[in-house]
């Protein structure tokens, strides 16, 4: 793809908000992806749904001051905005309650959301958003009109079933997991395999995935890509959380493998850009692409 190409993509799912110990902040994995996505220059819509409340209107704004579509993200009063308890152990590892049912859940269908999907470069989708029957009918439709589709498994139990994984990943052109997700999906697809790269082509060929990727947390992560690996063995940080580090590295990734860059450069800038979230609070914090190449060279 021409790099000097603008580009325009579409995420599909929760956006809501983070109720840390001590303050609340705007999250949802799409979300997330999405504003970083935004921040290195890409037109980007958001689909969702909040519900007519304060925390609403707070994701609505949020959304417009950074620039992202938020003309997709539908409002209803009959289930309130999402909201995510969220626990930081001392080693900045995050856990999550996720509320259910929550307006996210019940993302209906319309024509102009076929239309800015159908006109997409790429559609980026996570497996929670399909917890709900609304939701996840909705995900189908769009996904048979998008050019380049884009799953982030995002595996929160007990809110996935090996039956729905196994057909978004079907579905998808390229699959991100993490290194307990690949083991996870591995064993309820009965891999025969034990070595990482194994079940990484096992995935890639049983759902006819050409391209899929794994992160390994501090240690980077592993890119198959069109039949080869390629490896980033990670930066050293030091870790605030790590909320949002894989939805900044999703979103960096895509973008610079939309954009031409090869797969290697691809992969390190992206391994940078989720050290780099991991090393602040929060899942969005500005940085600045200069600052992601000096990080690169120290």
């Amino acid at each position: 793809m021409n790099k000097k190409k603008s580009l325009n993509v579409v995420c599909f799912g929760e956006v809501l908000w983070d109720l840390f110990p001590t303050h609340k902040k705007i999250g949802g994995a799409p979300l997330n992806v999405a504003l970083r996505m935004n921040s290195l220059g890409v037109k980007t819509t958001m689909i969702s749904r909040v519900g007519a409340d304060e925390d609403g209107n707070g994701i609505l704004s949020f959304v417009n001051e950074q620039g992202v579509s938020s003309d997709a993200i539908q409002v209803g009063a009959d289930y309130n905005t999402g909201v995510v308890h969220v626990m930081v152990n001392d080693k900045g590892n995050a856990s999550y309650d996720i509320h259910y049912p929550s307006s996210w859940d019940k993302i209906v269908p319309t024509k102009e959301m076929d239309k800015k999907v159908s006109a997409a470069d790429a559609f980026v989708f996570g497996s929670l958003i399909c917890r709900d029957e609304v939701s996840r009918s909705t995900l189908y439709g769009l996904l048979d009109k998008a050019k380049y589709k884009v799953l982030d498994a995002n595996l929160r139990a007990p809110y996935y079933t090996a039956e729905v994984l196994l057909e978004l990943m079907s579905k998808a052109d390229f699959i991100k997991l993490n290194d307990e997700e690949l083991h996870e999906i591995s064993q309820l697809l009965e891999s025969p395999y034990h070595s990482f790269e194994q079940n990484i082509k096992f995935i890639a060929e049983k759902t006819n995935t050409k391209h899929v990727c794994v992160t390994k947390g501090a240690f980077g992560a592993v890119l198959y890509y069109n039949d080869k690996f390629y490896y980033n063995s990670g930066y050293f940080i030091k870790v605030v959380d790590t909320v949002g580090a894989g939805d900044s590295f999703l979103a960096s990734l895509i973008v610079r493998l939309l954009r031409g860059k090869s797969p290697q450069k691809s992969l390190n800038y992206a391994c940078a850009i989720g050290a780099l979230v991991a090393g602040h609070e929060g899942a969005n914090p500005k940085i600045s692409d200069k600052e992601i190449k000096k990080f690169m060279m120290v």
